[in-house]
């Protein structure tokens, strides 16, 4: 709680994901905040998993994110090629268990052909117009996304670019940006 009585903001990170032109990109920022402070500029929370296979992206409680890697990096060797199918498996489990349910985190997940949000609510969805941003800064990183998605730029710089834009405006998104790509075709 704030010394108003209100319950402080959640912030996290900034993720955003392009699909387009035969590559799919997440890309994040490398900044970790606790309250108004910046403890690290350059987190690692895009990595690829599945043997290279599928890239994930998360914005959250760095705790929990490593946790929800863990568990789709199981649920993905359970159904090999089958992100979708991992990925509901996932959200099942963070509805119903006890633990996971206090998981406060958001991710981003691609493979070559799906690209989902998972959120802790149990929503495993497929974002509109191969564009989607989590994350304290995701709105922004979306909005630059968008576009810049109808434009002949490749997936790649629309990704950073509108993670440069992000940085630029949200206090909890830095420019030390990762970023993980896929070929689709």
């Amino acid at each position: 709680m704030s010394d108003s009585g209100a319950p402080q903001s959640w912030h996290g990170t900034t993720i955003v994901m392009v699909r387009k032109g035969g590559k799919v990109v997440i890309a994040g920022d490398g900044q970790v905040s606790l309250g108004q402070t910046v403890i690290k500029h350059t987190a690692r929370k895009v990595r690829p998993l599945a043997k290279g296979d599928v890239i994930a992206g998360f914005a959250g409680a760095t705790a929990d994110a490593f946790t929800l890697f863990e568990r789709l990096e199981s649920k993905l060797e359970q159904y090999p090629g089958q992100l979708m199918r991992a990925c509901v498996e996932l959200a099942k489990d963070w509805r119903t268990d006890r633990y996971l349910r206090r998981l406060e985190a958001m991710m981003l997940v691609a493979d070559k052909n799906i690209s989902l949000v998972l959120t802790g609510t149990g929503d495993v969805l497929e974002p509109e117009g191969g564009v989607m941003g989590i994350g304290s800064g995701g709105n922004y990183a979306l909005a630059a996304a968008k576009a810049l998605a109808d434009t002949d730029t490749d997936a790649e710089t629309i990704a950073r670019k509108a993670m440069a834009i992000a940085a630029q405006i949200c206090v909890y998104t830095n420019d030390s940006v990762t970023v993980e790509t896929l070929a689709t075709e």
